[in-house]
């Protein structure tokens, strides 16, 4: 596993910030794939030949773009709660890195199609698997719908989880079994262990002896799957 600050990242200077500004659809992705590559021909136990990426909100934005812009790189990819087309987003979220959406009147499109993720379904080679939840309060399941709809289109397989009652998290213990289960078994080549629950500590975690717990460490108040050891519980 790997993190690193590609171009467009914050905290650096203006120009790096403003790498890809105007083209969403970078999403910093070739310096991932350039990295990768240059630790894989130093580091013999990388393999460059089974990359898989995951990630939630923005970045499962992001990894469905990995899988459908680069297939030949990426082979496994989990995305939850996507923004995949920024369009139909908090479009004041979208133009700080796009700017503002311009029409194109002759080709009927306009600035932001190329960064849409369901625009270029028919890419897909490798193994995606889609998450949402259908309460999202953030990113609208549509966005996912729009990806599943032209998939099916384009006579693609992939895999979804779609979680009932749930919001924009999915941080819940099944959620993330069923994304470590998909990489073991797509990536690793292993069959994970079945139905592995992931249970939340009895007292919340190692803490000295005799102390009190923190207001937080009860999880009191929590009813959207956050943090990750609390289970979902429907108020009913």
């Amino acid at each position: 596993m790997i993190q690193l600050d590609h171009l467009g990242t914050p905290l650096r200077s203006k120009a790096f910030h403003d790498n890809y500004y105007g083209f969403f659809g970078d999403n910093g992705l070739p310096d991932h794939i350039t990295a990768i590559k240059q630790l894989a021909a130093q580091y013999t136990f990388i393999d460059a030949d089974r990359v898989g990426i995951f990630g939630h909100s923005g970045g499962g934005f992001a990894s469905t773009d990995a899988m459908l812009r680069y297939p030949e790189f990426f082979k496994v990819a989990v995305s939850g709660a996507g923004n995949h087309d920024n369009r139909s987003y908090n479009i004041y979220w979208a133009e700080k890195y796009q700017g503002l959406m311009k029409k194109d009147t002759v080709r009927k499109s306009d600035n932001f199609a190329n960064s849409a993720n369901s625009l270029m379904a028919k890419n897909l080679k490798g193994k995606l698997m889609l998450m949402h939840g259908d309460m999202d309060d953030n990113v609208h399941p549509a966005m996912t719908v729009q990806v599943i709809d032209e998939l099916t289109k384009a006579n693609k397989a992939f895999d979804l989880v779609w979680a009932p009652n749930r919001n924009h998290g999915l941080n819940e213990p099944y959620f993330i079994r069923r994304r470590w289960d998909y990489f073991v078994e797509h990536l690793l080549g292993m069959t994970p262990p079945d139905n592995y629950e992931i249970r939340q500590p009895v007292d919340g975690g190692a803490r000295p002896p005799g102390s009190t717990p923190e207001p937080w460490e009860t999880w009191e108040g929590w009813d959207d799957g956050f943090p990750y050891w609390k289970p979902f519980r429907a108020p009913w």
